[in-house]
């Protein structure tokens, strides 16, 4: 929590909300570290851009000091950000950190939205101004091919089709897949994610080559070994954060070098921790939030493939590394507020700051796509492939109008139907009883009534 209070402490009503959030002590220890700095910010600030203006020679080369003055524009609104933007859900290891990430996002979509209102000649070309070696065509590389584990046929390395796919590629998913569990906090939310995304690649790869890939590549490198593994490992580290005790104290307070050590090291664990129940089952509301979830993380993971399709950027250029740093750290702050706004919409009234970022980066990338390459993207699915999502859309459809709709109308007819019953039992059973009232009668009563019955 940024504020430093016991989380949900501050909250009426939140009974429910608190079973799911770790116990914090802190002595509120406010040291250097944790201040604004904004005036030490902007003292600094103020020396570097007089430094430029007055005791550096500005170069004569137009397109050098054009770049030059795009990122100090962009450094000077960092700057900003970091001391002044408003805090988000956490905390450690600084606050700073994560409004730092909350501006580049702010960045990145501003980037995004110049490339979007540029021609698809001169988005490409304009690549060139940040790497020389992008605006060129590249080819794509296809992972299907000779799909044999075992390939008699070479002698020398009949292994060779599994070494070929044991590239960067291999650790990038096992550990993409155990910050993502850390983001969602849900082994069937993460399990679902991983198969479709398998199932995504096998419908698309008509239109992107590198989507081809042999069934062991999917099903058992990706969803069991890099993905299972990665989703494995991150539920065990989940289990151990939710078991943690958040007891915090300040560095100058703790007498021992040892315990300043640990002290430092535990700076970049979370401040406390909140327990994801996601209960998509529980109510319509959830339901539909949560498969919007996973279609936003599925189009997200589809973006990195085609904008560097449609960029033309190679797998390996640190842009598309860049890229899947900045949605590590900003994912994560996105499903906290998603997830804060879900269940407790009393306390979080609006969806927040990073969580809106990060739905229009990824829609503003989606249609830059479109723009780019719509006719890579109208390539009709085969006629199989189209038959299995339309059932699998007619499946999820029934489920949800019989869970949420047909379902519930039956279990209200149910109750209706006990509570007659009952009411008519309990009717029955006081006119045995001489309607319920005979003790109350006196003799002459009771007989008239027992004479009228007859």
């Amino acid at each position: 929590q940024p504020n430093g209070g016991a989380p949900g402490a501050e909250r009426d009503g939140a009974g429910p909300r608190r079973s799911t959030e770790s116990e914090v002590y802190d002595d509120g220890t406010n040291t250097f570290f944790w201040r604004a700095h904004t005036l030490t910010v902007l003292f600094i600030l103020t020396c570097a851009l007089g430094y430029v203006t007055l005791l550096e020679e500005t170069p004569q080369d137009t397109a050098y000091n054009t770049k030059r003055g795009i990122v100090a524009s962009i450094l000077v609104f960092l700057c900003f950000g970091v001391t002044q933007a408003k805090d988000g859900p956490f905390s450690r290891p600084h606050p700073a950190y994560w409004r730092f990430w909350l501006c580049v996002s702010v960045v990145y979509e501003l980037f995004l939205i110049f490339i979007l209102f540029q021609t698809v000649q001169d988005g490409r070309q304009f690549m060139k101004y940040i790497d020389p070696h992008l605006g060129v065509p590249l080819p794509e590389r296809d992972y299907g091919g000779n799909c044999l584990i075992y390939d008699p046929g070479n002698e020398t390395d009949p292994f060779h089709n599994i070494w070929d796919k044991l590239d960067g590629f291999v650790p990038a998913h096992f550990f993409g897949w155990y910050l993502k569990t850390l983001m969602i906090r849900d082994w069937w939310m993460c399990m679902i994610i991983s198969v479709m995304f398998e199932f995504l690649e096998y419908s698309l790869e008509h239109q992107l080559p590198n989507f081809s890939e042999c069934w062991w590549d999917h099903w058992i490198m990706d969803v069991i070994l890099c993905n299972g593994l990665g989703i494995y490992c991150g539920m065990k580290t989940l289990s151990w954060l939710s078991l943690k005790t958040y007891k915090w104290q300040g560095l100058w307070n703790i007498p021992t070098y040892k315990g300043k050590m640990k002290r430092i090291v535990f700076q970049f664990t979370p401040y406390s921790w909140v327990k994801f129940e996601w209960k998509p089952a529980s109510s319509l509301r959830r339901w539909l939030a949560v498969c919007g979830i996973i279609f936003v993380f599925l189009l997200a993971e589809l973006n990195t493939f085609y904008l560097k399709f449609v960029l033309w950027m190679p797998p390996e250029h640190y842009l598309v590394l860049l890229r899947l740093v900045f949605f590590v750290n900003v994912g994560g702050v996105a499903m906290r507020e998603i997830y804060d706004f879900m269940d407790d919409p009393k306390f979080h009234k609006k969806l927040g700051q990073q969580a809106w970022l990060v739905a229009a980066i990824t829609a503003t990338e989606f249609l830059i796509v479109v723009k780019y390459d719509p006719y890579t993207l109208t390539l009709s699915l085969p006629f199989y492939i189209t038959q299995c999502w339309i059932l699998g859309i007619i499946l999820v459809l029934t489920w949800t109008a019989w869970r949420f709709f047909i379902r519930d109308i039956t279990l209200r007819y149910k109750e209706i139907r006990r509570q007659k019953q009952e009411h008519r039992h309990e009717k029955d059973k006081c006119l045995s009883n001489g309607d319920g009232h005979s003790a109350l009668l006196d003799e002459p009563n009771r007989n008239k009534l027992l004479e009228r019955k007859l």
